[in-house]
């Protein structure tokens, strides 16, 4: 069973079209939060999404959205909240709203939470990936940092796919996974997209310009 990952998408409707047109050939796709947030094409993502009933799990900008709260975010962070808000049809919202914090799939094999799996919200970096992390399943998918990796345990591995819509790793390709479940491999991948594009629809649509400069940037 091969498996694509992806993770971060916010809103970066390019970004995502360069990531499922990159990748290979997969039997399930699975999304590790936060759809919405930053970039302008909130609906256009969740739509997306949705219309391939990919299993996802709710991000900290998802819950913003649905909540009405954008709790201590930054003012990109905030400004990509409100926008969402404002865009999203009723349709999007309760899709986002039905999103759980915690989830498996292919028989229990894989467990998918946006941040940590003691909590969701929890930055965990590469560097924090231990086999503690994992509780019984083959892979473990975190998101919520934006940056790519992955480590291989006896236990089982511990995967961030990266960002599709906003990496912050150095490197401003959009990033994804694919997991080979019964050969339990990995392969991390970087393809192209039309920053620009995204660019031009921040400044278009009135959010903040940071949010369009940080994309070429990787950061």
């Amino acid at each position: 069973m091969r498996l694509g990952v992806i993770s971060d998408v916010h809103g970066n409707l390019p970004a995502l079209e360069a990531v499922l047109s990159d990748m290979p050939q997969v039997d399930t796709l699975v999304c590790a939060g936060d759809v919405v947030g930053y970039n302008p094409w909130p609906e256009e993502c969740v739509a997306e999404l949705a219309d391939r009933e990919v299993p996802t799990v709710s991000g900290n900008h998802d819950r913003a959205v649905v909540s009405g709260t954008s709790f201590r975010f930054n003012q990109m962070a905030a400004a990509g909240v409100e926008y969402a808000r404002e865009s999203l049809s009723q349709e999007s919202m309760e899709w986002l709203e039905s999103l759980p914090e915690y989830r498996t799939v292919a028989d229990g094999r894989v467990q998918l939470v946006h941040g940590h799996p003691d909590d969701p919200d929890r930055y965990t970096y590469p560097d924090d990936f231990s086999p503690r992390l994992l509780s019984g399943e083959d892979l473990l998918v975190l998101g919520h940092t934006h940056v790519q990796g992955y480590e291989q345990y006896g236990e089982g591995i511990v995967l961030n796919p990266g960002s599709v819509g906003q990496p912050r790793d150095g490197d401003p390709r959009a990033a994804y996974a694919v997991v080979d479940l019964d050969a339990l491999t990995v392969e991390t991948h970087r393809v192209e997209y039309d920053i620009e594009r995204v660019e031009d629809r921040i400044e278009a649509v009135g959010l903040p310009h940071s949010i369009a400069s940080r994309l070429s940037e990787g950061r």
